[in-house]
């Protein structure tokens, strides 16, 4: 399956998102990883999207589509994949209409008005990439999935999700009818039901689409 994972920042994507790939078996594909494992590895592409992020700017969708499309060639993507971060609006895509063929995308809606104390409160595991919210913790700071060590990402603070969540509403909310148009969504609610919950139910939509 070729999948699209779509939700506001602090819906949950990330730990249904490494679910979903355990599950089914399906590379997790995230455009930051992507352009980390280039830069590190010094890559032509990866080279030209340091040159922008070196200076502060935003890499443009021309080189974001670009690298995406050489990742979705590698061969654990043969029998399909999981998108996360990718496309984030309209030109995005149209652009990955025209190389890959897509079966379903997730949405994971969530009122937006409760993000705001779940991005700040959020702690996120080092090594598995875990979600925890503050609240839940009780002091604990160590990962319970494993054992890894939980720390506040530096953009979780009210001025920059706040900015995240204004690119959101702008850019890639709209992808949700864009996608509704073509068949492909399946909506999900990101309420604050156990991410446990959410994943039995996008796993049984999946199996219904294998």
């Amino acid at each position: 399956m070729k999948i699209i994972l779509l939700g506001a920042p602090g819906a949950g994507k990330g730990t249904q998102a490494t679910r979903i790939s355990e599950k089914f078996g399906l590379p997790h594909i995230s455009t930051g990883d992507i352009f980390r494992d280039n830069i590190k590895r010094q890559t032509k592409i990866g080279m030209l999207a340091k040159s922008y992020t070196d200076k502060g700017q935003l890499v443009p969708d021309e080189v974001t589509c670009e690298i995406v499309k050489d990742r979705l060639q590698n061969a654990d993507c043969k029998n399909g994949y999981l998108l996360d971060g990718f496309p984030r609006n309209f030109f995005q895509a149209e652009e990955l209409d025209k190389f890959s063929k897509v079966d379903a995308v997730i949405n994971i809606d969530i009122d937006l008005s409760l993000l705001m104390d779940r991005l700040c409160g959020r702690r996120v595991c080092k090594e598995c990439g875990e979600s925890y919210h503050v609240s839940t913790l009780g002091g604990e700071t160590k990962c319970a999935r494993c054992g890894g060590e939980l720390y506040q990402r530096k953009d979780d603070n009210p001025e920059t999700v706040q900015k995240r969540l204004d690119v959101y509403k702008a850019q890639t909310a709209p992808l949700i009818e864009y996608y509704t148009r073509k068949g492909l969504i399946l909506n999900f609610t990101g309420s604050e039901a156990p991410a446990e919950v959410l994943f039995a139910e996008v796993a049984a939509k999946l199996d219904e689409l294998k």
